[in-house]
């Protein structure tokens, strides 16, 4: 009897057994709207927080320099604070957000702390370095009297305030409105990422899209953009992408001749559209809606744009290299199974619906978000049944429904739980930049120098972006970006979506400049190649694309006006970087001297199209430009000449039913 309660009460039981009732509980949510966000994350937070450590432990340890017996009790702590704060604001969530608001109880001051104290020691173990900003943050809210320079300078605050304003204050810190949007809209998206990703339909995806990349062996690494973009559209991060798609092109790159850095590179390049791609652009897409105070379609239309000219350029840069990297030959083309084929359809048909949903009938993101992901899930698991017990299909022989649904589960558990932990600790970083009136003086500071002068402010805000980018994930990068960089650009007379999407295209390009990028890390793992020389190369092909950061500012119907001026626009953008791309990459003329001067002459006018504040006339570079760039992209197959052979490695081989690691799938989204 005992041997058999040990088998069911076992980690993994008690992991799925959260992760349904924090499903049920936000499902419920999604369709009613019972009770508002605030109540919302006053109740789930604690539950979420509980799956976090779950996770953790059942990936290791969580000091492994403690025997496994003390790892045991510190485990049973943390949950006990979690449910503890669970009952708390299940009794007191009116008291405490409506009547003792700026006068609570030492009872609430306990709780605050004690999951003040759990979140930054949760966020320490899995994001080191927005701890260690939190604890300098920390330091400074309670002795800025101390600096010694003016700008840095306040009068200081107590340590109450600071574990006030991070908890039970509910509008900052992490009851606030970033974990609140972790558990409402970003939960409810995932939801789509969970059902393809419990039967399969990723891998499936890709399976497909290598077969469109055709025959061409210069084509091959057109699977890693392909696949990226697809997967993109629900994963909302480039690590994500480089891990699900990554673990099947890289190598699959590698079979084929691409050299190791490389095939990391591309793979990192077209996994950073994960944060731009709609219809799950990244948590900066959900932030910037909140931001904005407008639907989520309304950020997704746009997004659109810039996606199709980020994969666009991103093909070109990649296909102008292979030519000079690969031989032109042909290689097999692979079989895909009609199973996978059913499975990408299902997939690629979720996001029409979805799309008619948010777009054509107007319905809230909550609900479109549920209905979609239950068409999925009920389409996907009729596909597996169908071919397991009427096809008897081998493919899927090993697997079983309760083990798909399970999947399915835990991996929206794992994604939301790690999402909240994330945002709930940058609550309390923007909490604590409130307090210190940080933010209101960094936004003085550059209005005071765009009344100067507004390009240098806008260089000045880049490499402030740049610098947060370079130690921060994209969504601390964007949030904290929406708070400094926004408002001085607004009130300096900048729209609103360009001074948004500035700061959201400056923090995806954070993630993939030096000196860390997690997308690059993981594809570099995965190539079995150096990381800096995997992050250089992807600098490198992604280099045209930073333009299109600027060049909303010129061509700004690009984010401002969805229709034919922002299509326009956008054909612009592309015509633009895909130039510079072309200058960078490819070859036009066997002369040298002759092919530096005309590729010069092509990124002049592409500057012209991108950069030129009249419209007008950059029109007329991109008349020029357009034919020019065409023939060149012709004549580059001519000019260059590829290598005659390669040296391929041998295919590994997949365990049938094997899945991709999903572990924090949307991890730095």
């Amino acid at each position: 009897m005992s041997d058999g309660i040990r088998g069911v009460i076992s980690l993994r039981n008690i992991i799925f057994f959260v992760s349904v009732v924090q499903l049920v509980w936000l499902g419920w949510y999604f369709y009613t709207g019972s009770g508002g966000p605030q109540e919302l994350v006053a109740h789930v937070l604690s539950i979420t927080l509980i799956l976090q450590i779950l996770f953790m432990y059942k990936q290791d340890y969580l000091y492994k320099f403690l025997p496994p017996a003390v790892n045991n009790i510190i485990v049973l702590i943390y949950i006990g604070i979690c449910i503890y704060a669970f009952g708390y604001f299940w009794q007191n969530f009116e008291q405490i957000a409506i009547y003792r608001q700026g006068s609570y109880t030492r009872q609430d001051f306990i709780v605050g702390l004690l999951m003040f104290l759990l979140v930054m020691e949760l966020s320490r173990l899995a994001h080191p370095s927005l701890f260690w900003v939190n604890i300098i943050l920390v330091v400074y809210t309670l002795y800025g009297y101390l600096s010694p320079f003016d700008f840095f300078w306040h009068p200081g605050t107590s340590f109450y305030r600071v574990v006030t304003s991070s908890t039970v204050e509910l509008s900052t810190g992490i009851y606030g409105i970033y974990g609140q949007l972790a558990l409402t809209l970003i939960a409810a998206f995932l939801l789509l990422a969970a059902a393809a990703n419990g039967f399969g339909a990723q891998r499936a995806m890709i399976n497909v899209m290598r077969r469109f990349a055709g025959r061409n062996r210069q084509m091959v690494p057109q699977t890693a953009v392909l696949g990226s973009l697809s997967v993109g559209m629900i994963s909302g991060s480039g690590s994500a992408n480089a891990i699900v798609v990554g673990s099947i092109t890289i190598p699959l790159m590698k079979r084929y001749g691409v050299p190791g850095a490389f095939a990391g590179a591309v793979e990192t390049a077209a996994s950073m559209g994960g944060l731009i791609m709609p219809p799950m652009m990244g948590v900066g897409a959900f932030l910037m809606s909140e931001f904005l105070g407008v639907p989520y379609w309304d950020v997704v239309i746009r997004g659109f744009a810039l996606a199709f000219v980020y994969y666009a350029c991103i093909a070109l840069a990649v296909y102008l290299l292979c030519v000079r990297l690969l031989p032109h030959d042909e290689v097999a083309a692979p079989r895909v199974a009609l199973y996978d084929q059913l499975k990408t359809a299902v997939f690629f048909l979720s996001v029409v619906v979805l799309i008619f949903l948010l777009a054509g009938d107007g319905m809230g993101e909550l609900l479109a978000a549920l209905y979609t992901s239950g068409f999925m899930f009920f389409a996907l698991m009729g596909l597996f049944l169908f071919f397991k017990y009427v096809l008897k299909d081998p493919l899927v022989e090993d697997e079983t429904l309760f083990g798909n649904i399970r999947n399915s589960i835990e991996t929206h558990a794992d994604m939301t739980s790690y999402l909240t932990l994330l945002l709930a600790t940058l609550g309390i970083m923007i909490g604590l930049f409130t307090v210190t009136g940080f933010i209101n003086r960094m936004g003085a500071a550059l209005l005071d120098l765009g009344s100067w002068n507004i390009v240098a402010m806008i260089l000045m805000a880049y490499l402030f972006g740049w610098l947060v980018g370079a130690g921060l994930p994209p969504t601390a990068t964007y949030i904290i970006g929406a708070v400094v960089i926004v408002r001085p650009l607004q009130e300096l007379g900048i729209n609103p979506w360009v001074a948004h999407f500035f700061v959201f295209l400056l923090s995806v390009w954070g993630e993939v400049s030096p000196p860390t990028s997690l997308t690059a890390a993981v594809s570099a793992r995965i190539a079995n190649a150096s990381f800096m020389k995997t992050m250089w190369e992807a600098l490198k092909i992604c280099a045209p694309i930073t333009l299109m950061t600027f060049a909303i500012f010129t061509r700004s119907d690009i984010v401002v006006n969805p229709g034919w001026l922002q299509v326009r626009d956008t054909l612009l953008v592309l015509i633009g970087t895909s130039g510079i791309a072309f200058a960078m990459f490819g070859r036009i003329h066997k002369r040298p001297s002759a092919d530096i001067m005309l590729r010069c002459m092509i990124a002049m006018f592409s500057f012209v199209v991108l950069l030129h504040p009249d419209g007008s006339v950059a029109l007329g570079a991109a008349a020029v430009a357009l034919p020019v760039i065409v023939f060149g992209i012709w004549q580059h197959s001519k000019v260059v000449v590829p290598p005659t052979s390669v040296i391929e490695e041998e295919p590994e081989r997949t365990p049938l039913g094997a899945k991709p690691a999903t572990a924090n799938l949307a991890s730095e989204g």
